[in-house]
């Protein structure tokens, strides 16, 4: 199982089951399009998506957060080229991959249980913690998992670019 998380050679097979390889790619477009919200958005989503009453801010502590949320999206950003990177070239990555998304919404559950966050209402992204991280263990475990159907040697593999 090691292996399949921390594999010896980086290339385009996959170990798992293809649901956890449809869902990566979704996973990788959604990552990608919420990032491009957080750094093009005139709030960063804070109060238009996170519902932060940024105008009963003063000018410079909203602008502090709508830079703070560019950040996220940055960050974001990155791990979405990372994500788009492993689904087009380094399949192989995948089950690792789904291991760091399990425990980014695992310390988010930590962070906002332990970080209080002023906000005017339910912002989406805290809802979707819990069922993010769950998915992710699921996710994971398919993504690793080997059906008698496919023996260990055979893979999922989409053919090299030319």
């Amino acid at each position: 199982m090691l292996q399949r998380v921390f594999p010896t050679s980086l290339d385009n097979q996959f170990p798992g089951h293809k649901i956890a390889l449809y869902v990566f790619y979704a996973l990788t477009a959604l990552t990608l399009w919420r990032s491009q919200h957080h750094l093009f958005a005139h709030d960063g989503g804070a109060q238009s998506i996170a519902s932060i009453p940024l105008d009963t801010y003063s000018s410079n502590a909203a602008e502090t957060v709508v830079g703070i949320f560019g950040l996220w999206g940055l960050s974001q950003l990155i791990i979405g080229l990372i994500y788009l990177l492993a689904a087009i070239r380094y399949r192989a990555l995948i089950p690792f991959l789904y291991v760091l998304f399990t425990l980014e919404y695992a310390m988010r559950l930590w962070v906002g249980a332990n970080k209080t966050i002023e906000t005017a209402g339910t912002a989406p992204g805290s809802m979707i913690n819990l069922p993010f991280m769950i998915a992710g263990v699921v996710l994971f475990a398919l993504s690793i998992w080997r059906s008698k159907a496919r023996p260990l040697g055979e893979t999922i593999r989409r053919p090299e670019p030319k």
